[in-house]
């Protein structure tokens, strides 16, 4: 059912009345009409909703996209110019609070200033019209905005990076580096002979080198053909239907319980499993002559359903990839860029030395992976394709950096994440039939919910009181708000979620 006006903030009662005051005080949530400025832009008070959703004009696009593609997945349809800040306008005129963000997707918001601004500044546009081929006629400006953007948010330790369009590119062309740095030292830097040369074109050995990377069950890297074979979605099985695939490890990943220092004793028996068999996937895997050099994995397994695991767990796989002269990937493309309070999720593990390789996408704008020196290419056009990413992807990430220090983005992702997570777990706990499992760090938070079916009404549910949330695993809702997201923001979701709670 479609509602009209402003949403109300009802929920600052139901905290209050559940002994959250404490948690209120300590954080700034304002409503009303000082809410509305909001880092340089200014923000409506709330959702606005003048149709259901789809609206009358989203279906008759649809009805016309349907016609050029399929389309089955397309929501609603946007109307791009007037949206602002945290929420997303469709062309039916509502306004609809996002906190999914384009699949987590938009660092600061809808049309920022900043991003506006570098956009229209005369200076950038040779860079934007001829598209430059980057690694073979780059801008004479490329090496200082690497610098100035990139660079300047590197994961410690890493200083080379390359750029690409999309997190399944970065996660394709890393596994490349990670093969190319195994034949290198295998063959102590020798050149390919004519054998490796006449085989590789007809895809046999030892030209091309039955070499493997792990995976994890649930994890999920991308599209392309490397990335889905280093996939593995129970819940998304048609994201590999009927595409050929060659035998890599699947390796286990925890299955832990929440909140993980109540069962800190079983946790850490299950990640003691998990560990021990990833080690025996490697030596078996070694043993047959396919040998795993590489292993990747997301700090958090976004699309498998935000499972975690430990610090120590990641320490303890690096541990076993530095043993066995394995590479450590770590796909930060949902949870870099700040999401989880720091710049990269991966430093919350105190790793004793960087990863090996990560690589970025979503709110990095940019597409890319960073690396150690040892996987740096020694040959052109190994890593490459025709544009290695877009100048305008890296003048809108030097926007960006810029925000994110200037504003201290990385400290409003923790104050906003401490209160949408004590607002998920307050609700858990009034609905414990419906909803358990609250976690997040930063403000990549998440809450199961009963099954499937009640997950995916209470994300309709909520679109049509005008807040934009997604799901993911078997039946969790996930949150994934902009670095700008303030408690208010938050506010307005859990108080719905509230309600749909009571009506369910």
């Amino acid at each position: 059912m479609a509602t009209s006006g402003c949403m109300q903030f009802g929920l600052r009662r139901f905290i209050q009345q559940n002994s959250l005051c404490s948690l209120r005080k300590q954080i700034r949530c304002v409503t009303g009409q000082a809410a509305r400025k909001h880092y340089g832009v200014d923000e409506p008070e709330g959702p606005v909703m003048k149709t259901a959703l789809p609206g009358p004009k989203s279906k008759e696009l649809l009805r016309e996209l349907d016609n050029i593609q399929h389309c089955s997945s397309v929501q609603f349809f946007v109307d791009y110019s007037k949206c602002l800040g945290n929420y997303i306008v469709d062309m039916d005129g509502n306004t609809i609070l996002d906190l999914f963000t384009q699949i987590s997707s938009i660092p600061l918001g809808y049309n920022h200033p900043s991003m506006i601004k570098a956009m229209q500044d005369p200076a950038n546009v040779y860079d934007l019209v001829n598209r430059p081929a980057l690694q073979v006629f780059p801008p004479g400006n490329w090496p200082a905005r690497m610098e100035n953007s990139l660079l300047e948010i590197a994961p410690p330790g890493l200083n080379h990076v390359h750029t690409l369009m999309c997190g399944a590119c970065s996660n394709e062309h890393g596994f490349k580096a990670v093969f190319m740095r195994h034949m290198r030292k295998l063959r102590g830097g020798a050149p390919p002979t004519k054998e490796d040369l006449e085989t590789c074109l007809l895809n046999l050995p030892p030209g091309c080198p039955p070499l493997t990377i792990m995976g994890f069950k649930n994890a999920f890297h991308g599209r392309t053909m490397g990335a889905m074979n280093a996939s593995h979605l129970p819940n998304k099985p048609e994201t590999k239907l009927f595409f050929p695939a060659t035998d890599w490890p699947m390796g286990p990943f925890p299955q832990v319980r929440y909140p993980y220092d109540k069962y800190a004793a079983e946790n850490a028996e299950e990640e003691k499993r998990c560990l021990h068999e990833i080690r025996a996937l490697v030596e078996e895997y070694n043993g047959r002559g396919t040998p795993c050099v590489g292993i990747i994995t997301e700090p958090i397994q976004a699309e498998g359903g935000d499972n975690y695991a430990s610090p120590d767990f990641f320490q303890k796989l690096q541990k076993i990839c530095k043993e066995f002269d394995i590479a450590f990937i770590v796909d930060e493309v949902q949870t870099g860029l700040g999401a989880t309070g720091k710049m990269w999720a991966h430093e919350h593990w105190d790793l004793p030395e960087p990863p090996d390789i990560v690589s970025f996408s979503k709110k990095a704008i940019t597409g890319g992976f960073f690396f150690k020196e040892e996987y740096k290419a020694t040959d052109g056009h190994r890593i490459f394709n025709t544009w290695m990413g877009d100048p305008h992807k890296i003048i809108l990430l030097e926007a960006v950096v810029k925000e994110i220090k200037s504003e201290n983005l990385l400290a409003q992702v923790n104050e906003t994440g401490n209160f949408l997570l004590a607002g998920l777990k307050k609700l858990q706990d009034t609905y414990p039939d419906r909803l358990a499992n609250a976690r997040g760090l930063g403000t990549f938070c998440s809450i199961d919910t009963h099954d499937a079916q009640m997950r995916d009404k209470m994300i309709h549910s909520l679109k049509q009181r005008g807040i934009n949330i997604g799901g993911c695993g078997v039946s969790s809702l996930r949150l994934r708000p902009s670095l700008t997201a303030q408690p208010h923001h938050c506010e307005i979701f859990l108080d719905a979620l509230n309600e749909i709670m009571k009506e369910l």
